[in-house]
């Protein structure tokens, strides 16, 4: 994703089938079509509109098949995001679906379900691998055919609990790293995600097919990845729960990489619960998530509340303000924490520089192992691919490409210790250190701003920044964004995280909020701001 400097320094959010005619288009339906698409209620009905949760006690009391839930999906896609709104966040559906809905319902009549999660209807950003008939892209015309038939350990893990391989999300191309002027939610296989809540709104990056997907109910649950900002993003402005789990709980085996210091995969839900689940069955722990989580875990806490990053919107700040509210009633006790300033000299630099580095490493490393069809088996390779592939540079560059290539190896003194200072900096002098003289249980803060529009001649333009995701993205500690309610129709995010390894915490903390004062909004699919009713009086004469 396009990379932003921040007024601290840091750079956030890296982790978007269509032809070139479809690159490029008018945000959803025509202003003639749109009365028609309201009247059509595209809002969710039925089993897609619950919860993962609520599904899987469905399931297990014979409520639903998971044939019929499976089914459901498919035509909700079919619906509005290959029609309708056209939302586009679905890349590929995988062709054994419903047979694999089909075995689950037999397995259940026998007696020999293998898991709550069997029959559940899950989507996969496509740059993490499965062994089903799919290619896993990264929305790249260069890996359109890598069709490596394996599982990535966490698709195998969500796969023994029987969970339903649905398909691949859209997302932003090579997880937002090929150019500093990108446009978060565009791949050149997969055109534009579009934001539910108001189609010329960026979905954020990178995983915005799989933010979009859940917020429109195409599937019970996604499966996104984070290198700085990939996974909070997208849920913060789509609306919908994000966990990015401390580095290395989940396997990044067989993922299309970044950098080895910070990639991580993480589910994208509903809610707190959903994630929870889906989580028990990716990661490569013995813990119970899901059974940890408890409502009144935030009783007898101490919440340290980053005001250096609750951002310059009033709007923004007047639902965290009430979300603080809520933590309150529900028996936590806020501390006010001011000021923070990293304490590494040129951290920008250092920061990119280190994913500069293992981009190049894990890239290679990556091609050499891919699919027996994909030609580019090097960096070098796929810079000269995409400089002869007129898609791929449609709207941007590859200068991130580029820069990575120049680089040298891992034993470079200026990697060592760029990647020293980076991750001291945001880890043990950061989060650990705030939470130290502040005598906290957890950090919070707004998840990020209001979702900017979509600009394929600029790139991406946001607003003045809100949050501090970078700290837990960069150290590699744990961090989760619940809906707080919307800004004119367009969601944001509150934000928890802690230190290394307390996954569990941060989820039972979010959980807590969540039903203390969690506010999802269901989008609404408009066209843009001018069709809010509050909005559009007050811009007319």
């Amino acid at each position: 994703m396009r990379f932003l400097l921040l007024a601290s320094a840091a750079f956030i959010f890296t982790a978007c089938a269509a032809e070139q005619a479809r690159d490029i288009q008018p945000f959803g339906p025509s202003a003639a079509d749109y009365t028609k698409i309201v009247e059509a209620e595209f809002a969710a009905k039925d089993w897609p509109a619950k919860t993962l949760s609520e599904q899987s006690d469905a399931l297990a009391a014979g409520d639903v098949s998971a044939a019929n839930l499976t089914q459901a999906y498919l035509d909700r896609i079919e619906a509005i995001d290959r029609a309708g709104p056209q939302l586009q966040s679905v890349l590929a559906l995988n062709p054994d679906a419903m047979a694999q809905a089909e075995a689950s319902d037999a397995r259940r009549k026998d007696g020999e379900t293998l898991g709550p999660l069997d029959g559940v209807p899950i989507l996969f950003k496509d740059n993490i691998e499965t062994l089903d008939p799919v290619a896993t892209t990264a929305g790249s015309y260069a890996l359109k055919n890598n069709v490596t038939e394996r599982d990535s350990p966490l698709v195998a893990g969500l796969r023994a609990q029987g969970a339903v391989i649905l398909g691949k999300t859209n997302l932003s191309q090579w997880a937002n790293f090929r150019s500093n002027e990108s446009v978060s939610g565009w791949s050149a296989l997969g055109g534009q995600v579009r934001n539910p809540h108001m189609l010329d709104r960026s979905p954020c990056g990178s995983s915005s097919g799989s933010g979009a997907a859940i917020a429109a109910s195409l599937a019970a649950g996604a499966v996104g990845t984070e290198t700085n900002g990939s996974i909070i993003c997208p849920s913060n402005v789509n609306g919908v729960v994000g966990f990015k789990p401390t580095v290395g709980l989940v396997s990044q085996k067989y993922i299309v990489p970044i950098s080895a210091t910070q990639d991580t995969a993480g589910p994208m839900t509903k809610t707190v619960r959903g994630a929870a689940m889906m989580l028990d069955a990716m990661d490569n722990q013995d813990v119970d998530y899901a059974s940890a989580l408890d409502a009144s875990a935030l009783k007898g806490k101490r919440v340290g509340v980053m005001r250096f990053a609750d951002g310059s919107n009033d709007d923004i700040k007047a639902r965290f303000d009430a979300s603080l509210d809520a933590m309150e009633s529900a028996g936590a006790t806020l501390v006010e924490i001011d000021e923070f300033s990293l304490d590494v000299e040129n951290y920008g630099q250092k920061s990119l520089d280190v994913l500069l580095y293992e981009f190049k490493a894990g890239m290679n490393e990556y091609l050499t192992d891919a699919a027996p069809a994909v030609k580019a088996r090097s960096l070098e390779q796929l810079i000269d691919f995409n400089a002869n592939e007129p898609r791929e540079t449609a709207i941007f560059d590859q200068d991130l490409f580029e820069r990575a290539q120049a680089k040298g190896p891992l034993s470079d003194e200026a990697y060592v210790m760029a990647k020293a200072d980076a991750v001291r900096g945001t880890g043990a002098d950061g989060i650990d250190k705030l939470m130290r003289e502040n005598t906290v249980d957890m950090l919070v803060s707004p998840s990020g701003p209001v979702a900017s529009r979509i600009d394929p001649v600029n790139g991406d333009v946001w607003p003045s920044w809100a949050g501090a995701g970078y700290l837990a993205a960069v150290a590699g500690y744990p961090h989760i964004t619940v809906p707080m309610g919307d800004v004119h129709g367009v969601p944001v995010g509150f934000s928890i995280m802690a230190g290394k390894g307390q996954d569990a915490a941060v989820l039972s903390y979010g959980y807590a909020f969540e039903q203390a004062g969690g506010k999802r909004v269901e989008p609404k699919y408009r066209r843009s701001a001018a069709d809010r009713p509050e909005l559009r009086q007050a811009m007319q004469p």
